[in-house]
């Protein structure tokens, strides 16, 4: 049993309550489990920034690239051109820029970071190998398979497609994308586009008969001319390339410097509710 306190010289004569030593638990209220979402949304305290200049740069990229595939499918065989890593690379392109500038309009979030690096990774590959390896190829490489038919045409869509829009790309990315946002453990997973294709080339290029024109859509992996083992081992060159290029961006995204616009702030905090 506590003790009394004893009284103090000069205070009133009344005895003070004894201090109880364990304070008991607040009975259980039934029925609550768990607080409720607070109904005041997040723009009231952060901002949210449209940035419409990216959303139309973003799109004027992707009419651009979207105009260049369409061209060569107008004069090539659609299937045959739809086949290339090029085109593929390039419609992936236009939809994360699609979605990555209505997400600029709207002042939404930005596209996932893994997506947005595979684009750009997969865009600057074919750029390269185009430019390093397919430039002074003979016979002349034509994603279209018919070099000289329209050649205005078929000269446009060919720049626009291995330099115009991977630089455009590039410079999206360096210049309205925040950084630190790509990670090491993703480098390895965008590899498997690329080993995706390579499987689908030399499958295609196994079904279609002996005689058929350019059963290999690229010279370095024309089976009929070097043989499996030469293709395999120029395939896990280009493929180590590939992981070298990614290790790349992904360095290269932590050192640059941020160039989107912070978030201003309301000038308050909301409190967690008491009770």
């Amino acid at each position: 049993m506590t003790a009394p306190i004893p009284p103090v010289p000069g205070a009133s004569a009344s005895p003070t309550p004894p201090i109880p030593r364990d304070i008991p638990d607040l009975p259980v209220i039934p029925g609550i489990t768990a607080l409720m979402a607070s109904a005041v949304p997040a723009t009231a305290v952060v901002t949210p920034v449209r940035r419409p200049w990216t959303a139309v740069y973003r799109l004027l990229v992707a009419a651009a690239a979207a105009a260049a595939v369409t061209a060569e499918m107008i004069i090539g065989p659609p299937l045959h051109v739809l086949s290339h890593f090029a085109i593929q690379s390039t419609i992936l392109l236009i939809l994360v820029l699609t979605v990555s500038a209505r997400r600029a309009w709207t002042a939404r979030r930005p596209a996932p970071a893994a997506l947005t690096g595979a684009a750009v990774l997969y865009v600057t590959l074919y750029a390269l190998v185009h430019h390093l390896l397919l430039t002074e190829a003979t016979p002349p490489f034509s994603i279209t398979d018919a070099p000289g038919t329209h050649p205005l045409w078929q000269s446009v869509a060919a720049r626009l497609l291995h330099t115009v829009i991977p630089v455009a790309a590039l410079l999206d990315w360096l210049l309205l994308t925040a950084p630190n946002r790509l990670h090491l453990r993703q480098a390895a997973p965008w590899l498997l586009y690329p080993l995706a294709y390579l499987a689908f080339s030399l499958t295609r290029g196994a079904l279609l008969p002996a005689g058929a024109a350019h059963r290999y859509l690229y010279s370095f992996l024309d089976v009929d001319q070097h043989g499996y083992r030469h293709v395999l081992a120029n395939a896990l060159l280009l493929g180590l390339s590939c992981y070298a290029l990614a290790l790349l961006l992904v360095a290269l995204d932590h050192a640059r410097p941020n160039p989107v616009p912070r978030r201003t702030r309301t000038g308050f905090r909301l409190r967690p509710p008491v009770g």
